[in-house]
């Protein structure tokens, strides 16, 4: 009996020993909601340069495409709890269905959505093409629109080169974007995208460690979920590095982040029917659309519909933002010459010399990239440089006042503006 007690004991002070970092990384966790808590709450307006911040979410699967049990109520559910204004669905080609123009289209429940789908050429060059010519026009229901004419991208999409893809949703009038950078290897060779992700949550969720999530899910899950991606969350270097070399030799490549939601990470049981008994879901659609989201700008004033978001997107006005560190709405990148005023994603000349301008809704650090290099940087919640030399400027923002590691990884990531 004695024995069986020290035994017992031992294995407690073992527990204890390997639970003691989980428990500190959950105090962690209250500090930095604490953290995040008082930045939202010194939140000031910008000057909104007549234009109107639309936050959104892109790469957004249903079980329409398979790899998941989403359905489209829980779309629209989590994209209104998240307080979305778009929704880029982008479903996997089935053979059976059309899933284009059966997903999601128009408003639902204030939220607008553009049906598109993602295909790829192999497991590696991976595609968003969504928009164009063959867009479903809006609805306020919750039926799928009915299809107008042939998709852009086919059912068997998945077994085109990478670049007859791109060149079919061109011509159909599309926005076409690389998803999934990381493992992209047609960058030599590709011509016509649009943009590309500078970050997917589903790669960046990648660098988890299963047990160790497990173990902080234990003891962070129930006051903290949100924050569990905090754990595995890192900056996506080499994408940054990519696109900057893709803009420093005169390419216009738009910068979006992939949600890649798929609500398809937990536990369930289901009857025969299908009819779901108990279920956990560790990423249900409101979490992936409150961690990062893509901000559109687009003139104040005017409708805000798929024709507007298109145009916002194929001309860069764009930024992304992690909100789930704090709220970024209200960011404004612009430039100025004495004779025009631009924003992130135009075009402007150099002439006598260019004045760039950032407001940030919170103090940041914000640092000023040019042709992929760092240039300066201020602490402050607005900036502003006097630049004389052409070349491609974005801007990134961080949060000092958080603990790190996040205070040192990036809270937006702007689209650049050109200066020639």
């Amino acid at each position: 009996m004695r024995r069986l007690l020290k035994v017992c004991a031992a294995l407690l002070v073992l527990f204890a020993l390997t639970q003691a970092p989980f428990v500190y990384r959950r105090r962690h966790l209250s500090r930095l909601d604490a953290a995040i808590r008082s930045l939202n709450a010194q939140r000031a307006a910008t000057d909104d340069a007549g234009l109107a911040d639309y936050p959104g979410a892109l790469h957004v699967h249903s079980s329409l495409g398979g790899h998941s049990t989403g359905t489209l109520a829980e779309v629209v559910a989590g994209a209104r709890a998240a307080h979305l204004a778009f929704v880029v669905m982008t479903e996997h080609p089935s053979a059976y269905t059309d899933t284009r123009a059966a997903t999601l289209s128009g408003t639902h429940d204030g939220v607008l959505f553009v049906p598109g789908t993602e295909s790829s050429e192999s497991e590696r060059d991976r595609l968003l093409a969504f928009g164009g010519s063959d867009t479903p026009g809006g609805s306020s229901s919750m039926q799928p629109a009915a299809q107008s004419q042939p998709a852009a991208l086919p059912a068997d999409a998945n077994a085109a080169p990478t670049q007859s893809l791109i060149d079919r949703a061109k011509a159909a009038g599309q926005l076409v974007f690389v998803a999934h950078p990381e493992t992209f290897e047609g960058w030599q060779t590709a011509r016509g995208f649009d943009g590309m992700e500078v970050y997917n949550l589903h790669a960046d969720a990648k660098n988890a460690r299963p047990l160790t999530l497990f173990f902080d899910g234990l003891w962070s899950y129930r006051s903290f979920p949100d924050l569990l991606w905090t754990r595995f969350h890192q900056t996506p270097t080499e994408n940054l590095r990519r696109w900057d070399e893709l803009t420093a030799v005169g390419r216009r490549v738009v910068a979006v982040a992939g949600n890649d939601a798929h609500a398809n990470v937990g536990v369930s049981l289901q009857d025969l029917t299908g009819r779901s008994i108990f279920q956990i879901k560790l990423d249900p659609y409101e979490r992936s659309f409150r961690v990062v989201r893509t901000h559109v700008l687009a003139p104040r004033g005017q409708a805000f519909d798929a024709d507007a978001l298109l145009a916002a997107l194929s001309a860069g006005h764009a930024y992304v933002a992690f909100d789930l560190l704090s709220d970024a709405t209200g960011f404004r990148f612009t430039a100025s010459n004495g004779a025009e005023q631009k924003i992130l994603g135009d075009e402007i000349a150099l002439v006598s010399g260019v004045r760039l301008r950032v407001a940030a809704p919170v103090e940041s650090r914000v640092v000023l990239v040019r042709d992929g290099r760092r240039v300066d940087e201020k602490v402050a919640r607005g900036a502003e440089w006097a630049v004389g030399e052409r070349g491609v400027y974005r801007v990134e923002c961080y949060l000092p006042q958080l603990p790190a590691p996040l205070g040192a990884t990036p809270w937006i990531i702007s689209n650049p503006i050109y200066v020639r």
